[in-house]
């Protein structure tokens, strides 16, 4: 099956990521960059570990922002699964700019990348179970949407963006409403057009929630044999399936197989771009290694 094309956030939004950090990297200038003759220059990308790449729209622009004319050439794309030792891409440039612009690109590369790679292994391990791997909010802060992109690169889906695009009512909303049923009336009413997902925490409220009609529902810290109660009454008459169940807390890569072959819908992972292991990437002057 083909991959689906992979859309990067706009380019305003990439831009300001860029802008950010070369402001935070640079400050009033490279004092050590500025001791190097500024002439052109060549240099390459080496990624020293197994990975899935993404985050060239971000590497890309710190370089143009320092230096408008540099090339680069890519030998991978986004999403691309490659091997220790890899070759990435091959820049020519002024010296200066290549150097100034190295770490916070490098910095974007590898995260983002990191985050492609981990979503990579959870899509894996669910790999013909029907179940689809979702981010959460749990992102770093400034950088939602980049990391959102990432986790698209490495197979994965992604969960409301943030608080406008979706109602989601967790246990303080159905307690402030009085019951599941109250809850999902008055989202409702409010959000007609959003779509609605609903957290809940017992079986009871599972049938009620389905009762009363949503677009998801959150299964959240159920045990296992709860776990399959919940797919087998959401399954059954009079429900029918018509509700996707999510499970989400208590998620970790060895026991995410056990849990899709449930029968779930969907398995949400904060880790996925919370608990974020950088993969291990250099950029260095001169041609590649032969």
């Amino acid at each position: 099956m083909a991959r689906p094309m992979l859309v990067p956030p706009d380019e305003a939004t990439v831009l300001a990521d860029v802008r950010r950090a070369l402001e935070e990297d640079l400050g009033s200038g490279d004092v050590t960059a500025a001791l190097l003759p500024d002439v052109p220059e060549r240099a390459y990308l080496l990624c020293k570990e197994d990975a899935v790449v993404a985050g060239r729209p971000w590497f890309d622009a710190c370089h143009r922002a320092l230096d408008p004319r540099v090339r680069i050439e890519w030998s991978v794309g986004e999403g691309d699964r490659i091997a220790a030792g890899t070759v990435l891409a091959l820049l020519e440039g002024r010296s200066r700019a290549l150097v100034s612009a190295e770490r916070t690109a490098l910095n974007f590369l590898q995260t983002l990348s990191g985050t492609a790679t981990a979503t990579a292994a959870h899509v894996e391990a669910v790999r013909g179970t029907g179940a689809t791997i979702l981010d959460t909010r749990k992102t770093l802060p400034g950088l939602r949407l980049a990391q959102k992109y990432a986790v698209r690169a490495g197979g994965g889906a992604n969960h409301r963006i943030g608080l406008y695009d979706a109602v989601m009512l967790k246990e303080n909303h159905i307690r402030v409403a009085g019951s599941v049923t109250a809850a999902i009336a008055a989202a409702r009413a409010a959000q007609p057009a959003l779509p609605l997902i609903v957290e809940v925490e017992t079986l009871d409220q599972l049938r009620e929630a389905l009762a009363a009609g949503c677009d998801r529902i959150l299964v959240d810290d159920f045990a296992a044999e709860d776990r399959r109660e919940a797919v087998r009454i959401a399954r059954s008459a009079p429900f029918g399936g018509r509700i996707p169940l999510e499970v989400s807390g208590g998620v970790d890569l060895a026991g995410l197989r056990a849990i899709a072959e449930d029968g779930v819908d969907f398995i949400s992972i904060g880790a996925l771009t919370k608990h974020v292991r950088a993969i291990d990437l250099s950029m260095k002057l001169g041609p590649p290694p032969l």
